[in-house]
Parts: structure tokens; sequence; C-alpha cells
């Protein structure tokens, strides 16, 4: 779940805010977000007075239930949508905390199959015992009113898409790529992509709070996670409990420098990758770092020249656009190398793709049965609706690429095209870059990794800023997020914090021993 945490393909871009939800004011120069009004509205009245009703899910030890919320907050009385909510209750011993929500991130990454899967069995035992375990899939995702844009199939073709036109007939391909899914995204779910903005996922998280009992919210966020969070906390301050927010975003950036930020953060991420290659028998590309970053490169373009075979059932060749999509999905976790380091021996040496295939098919969650689920739909619907387009028109694209490849010199090209996807988007967007200062919020703990692929560290120490009582915890360590992946320093911190209330020493810095 955590590779899904910050998606690039889709343009990555941090959120906004609903112009019937917010009041920005000019704060050091750029707009905050501002609180909404203690009162709860009393037309909202039924919505957080309703009771779920629960039932046992297919997974052991979990209970279902659907929520309401209105489409539009703005006119609430003209329709709902039904939002999936699941929850592992406290297992115990010690006195009940209360609700403990959680979110994986994406956007479009499913809350409840993260809760699910992984955070309902495998968060620390103390804290499951003291907490409910609950999760929220956020509108547009999974299984609340999910977007739907393209077939299978057509998915594919989408996937298979060259990332690095060459030429004016690539680059007219590739809009037309764009215009398919964006025109796909406006026919299957027309009302629905008008409303998947983060602030109204982040109202609708305080309805879910009210509803499960809790007087304030207790959460963990994990990259897009972290700006939901953030903006929770921005328009409910005094209703913030304790929040975790583990890799951070900067909502304060326009989409254009979030996509460049992160292309460095990927390039951060390889060279660490490249390396630790070079130290292992096993590296088909080099011996210094500088060879693996080489023949990279090199490897890109000789797959955007001639696909490999792949064994694939629906008959799919590996080329450059799969490959690197294969190559960034193995940078969000460490843990990932051996598995490409495996990969790129099989296509170097073998001339075999089917390694850097099942870790691109693993980052757009494709199934081996040729089905997406709508991860990648939902990361562009809330994306395209929180920030305008990053760029509008292939020539800015192209104005644009001695700044990526800058960043970049592996994923540079491939990642400034990415980032023409919101330009074709069937609906306007309705936010834009923004502070989050939450005035008057109880602390609340945000973490950045230095070695972050997704979400630059950098990111973490501008929200940390924004964030009026934030507490910055780093962890000296590569991949994306850091709560429980391997450094007992940053558990325990956040543990403490759950579990006593007690937020870690702001600046505390922690390492993976």
């Amino acid at each position: 779940m955590l590779a899904a945490a910050a998606l690039l393909v889709a343009g990555c871009s941090s959120g906004g805010s609903t112009r019937a939800a917010t009041a920005a004011t000019a704060v050091d120069g750029g707009p905050a977000l501002g609180a909404l009004p203690r009162a709860t509205p009393s037309v909202l009245a039924p919505y957080y007075g309703q009771k779920l009703r629960w039932r046992d899910c297919e997974i052991p030890g979990f209970q279902c239930a659907t929520m309401k919320a209105p489409l539009d907050y703005a006119k609430p009385g003209e329709g709902d949508i039904r939002l999936a909510v699941s929850r592992r209750k406290a297992t115990g011993p010690g006195e009940r905390l209360g609700s403990l929500l959680v979110n994986p991130g994406g956007p479009g990454g499913s809350a409840v199959g993260y809760v699910q899967g992984y955070a309902g069995i495998g968060y620390p035992a103390e804290v499951r015992a003291r907490y409910d375990m609950v999760a929220v899939d956020p509108r547009g995702v999974a299984g609340s009113e999910p977007i739907e844009c393209l077939t299978g199939r057509q998915m594919d073709t989408y996937t298979q898409t060259d990332l690095t036109p060459d030429d004016t007939e690539e680059t007219t391909g590739l809009v037309a790529a764009y215009k398919r899914f964006a025109e796909g995204c406006g026919e299957r779910a027309p009302k629905v992509l008008r409303h998947v903005s983060t602030v109204e996922a982040a109202r609708d998280m305080d309805i879910l709070r009210a509803v499960l009992g809790d007087r304030k919210l207790t959460y963990v966020g994990a990259s897009y996670g972290t700006f939901l969070g953030a903006t929770y906390a921005g328009l409910f301050p005094e209703r913030v409990g304790r929040l975790v927010l583990d890799g951070a975003m900067d909502p304060s950036l326009p989409a254009h420098r979030l996509n460049q930020e992160q292309t460095a953060g990927f390039e951060t991420a390889f060279r660490a990758f490249a390396k630790d290659c070079v130290g292992r028998k096993d590296c088909a590309l080099g011996r210094t770092p500088a060879q693996v970053a080489e023949n990279m490169r090199g490897l890109f373009e000789r797959l955007d020249a001639r696909s490999l075979p792949t064994g694939d059932a629906d008959g799919r060749r590996l080329g450059e656009s799969l490959a690197t999509t294969g190559v960034i999905a193995a940078m969000y976790d460490e843990g990932a190398w051996p598995r490409l380091r495996q990969a790129l021996t099989e296509a170097v040496e073998k001339d075999d793709g089917a390694g850097l295939l099942a870790l691109s098919d693993s980052y757009f969650e494709r199934a081996p049965d040729g089905t997406y689920s709508n991860l990648m739909y939902a990361n562009a619907a809330v994306n395209c609706l929180d920030l305008p387009a990053a760029y509008d028109t292939p020539e800015e694209v192209e104005r644009a690429l001695p700044a990526f490849e800058k960043a970049s010199p592996v994923f540079g090209r491939a990642l400034a095209w990415a980032s023409l996807n919101c330009a074709y988007w069937p609906v306007r967007p309705t936010g834009g870059p923004h502070r989050i200062e939450a005035k008057g919020a109880a602390p609340i703990v945000v973490v950045g990794t230095t070695r972050d692929p997704a979400t630059p560290y950098r990111w973490a120490q501008a929200l940390a800023s924004q964030l009026s009582s934030a507490r910055l915890l780093t962890y000296d360590g590569d991949g994306h997020t850091a709560y429980g992946r391997g450094s007992a320093c940053v558990d325990s911190a956040i543990n403490a914090y759950l579990l006593r209330g007690t937020p870690p020493t702001d600046g505390k810095r922690c390492s993976a021993s």
C-alpha cells in the first residue's frame, strides 16, 4: 500500500480548497487555509447525527459500514455520496483511547484496504490495544463511489504510451492518450468528478469523527494522507487530537514545482540505490554509481527503440514507459531493491522484461486478469481538481525539460511529460497553492525522511514551518515514509505520542538503527 502513497505518472500534486469551503487570507505573501465556523451548520446535522450500521466484513476481525455525506457541501440538500468505512475494535488491555483513523495516501489509495491489510493487524500491538483502528475510503476511491475512466484493455494501452516523445507524431500520440483518459473519466463519473477535492474529503472525516463519538480526531496519514490530515487541521483546528503526518507534502507549492521537486526526490533515491547496487554481486548496471546511472539511461533509450518480450498473457511487451514505472515503483522502499536488481539483470542480460513489468503492474495495481483498481483514476481526479495543471501545452513542457533533466538525469524527461496530464481535464480546478497554519491546534507531529523519493524531505520541513503547532521528526534514511519501517527511534516517538499524548521534541532526528 505504501507504494501507492504518492503517484506521479498521473501527475503528483498537492491539494487545494473548494471555493465554498474556505476563507483564504493573505499570510506571509500567500493564501492561508481558513478555519470553518466551530458550530456545525444545522443543514449538516442529519449527517453528523447518523448511526452507522456495522456488519462483519469478509476480512475476519473487521466490521464494515456505509456513511453518508453530502455530495456538494455548498448544496447539501441535493444528494449524498456513500462512503465505505471499516474498523477493528480495540483489542485491550488498557483503557480505550477512541478511534485512530488512518490513510495511506495516493491520492487514490484505499484506506479500507490499508487498515484491513496492514494497519489494523500490523500497527504496534499496544496501539491496536487502545484504539479502534478505523478507515474511510475517500470519495471517489475504492469502495466510496469509485471513479472509473477506462477499461482494462484501454488502461493497458494508456500505460504503454511513450512518455518521452521524440517528434511531433509521438507528442500528438501522448496528448491524445491524456485526452482519452480525461474524456473517459468525464463520461463515466460526471457528478462525482466535481466533488473529490481534498477539502471535501477532510470534511467527510469530521462527519466520521462525530459519528464515531470522538470529540477530537486522532489520525495517522502517509504521503498525500499528510495533506488530507493537514487540511483537516486547517479547517477544524479545535478538533485536532493526535495527528501524525508521515512523509509530508507541502501545500504551498504549485503543481509544476511539486512535480519538479518530486522528480529530484526520485533522483536522490536512485542514487542511494545505485550506491547500494555496486556493492552487490548481482548489480548488472555497473561497478560505480555513475555507471549505474548511465547504464540505466541507456537501458531506457534502448527500450524506447525496441521493447522486450515479457511472456505476458495479454501480449504486453516492456517499453520505456513501463520500465520507468517499474524502476520508480522500487524506489519507494529499499526492501524492493533486490527485486529490482533481479529484474534489471533479466532485462540487461536475458532480454526478459517480465520482472520490470511485474513491478510496474504493482504500481498501477493491475491484477493478473487484466483489470485495474481505480487508484490511477482517483489519483488524477483529486490532483486535477485540487490544483491548476502544471503545464497547459506540450510547448510549455518542452521549455521545462531542462529543469526536469537537471533535477533527474535518469527520470526527468519522462516525469516532465507526465506533468501534462491535467491540461485536458474535463473539470475545472477548484483549489490552488496555499499555506496551512491550523492556529490553535494541539501539537501535530510532522515526519520527514531525508531520502524519501516521493515526498522530499524539504516538504516536511515546509509543512512543519507552516503549521503553528508542528513538531518535526526527522528520519535519516531511505524509502517513503518512516513509521513502521525499521527505526525503533521513530516508532517509539510516535507510539508515545499516540498512547500518552507526548509529542517528540521539535527537531528530533532518528536513524534506521
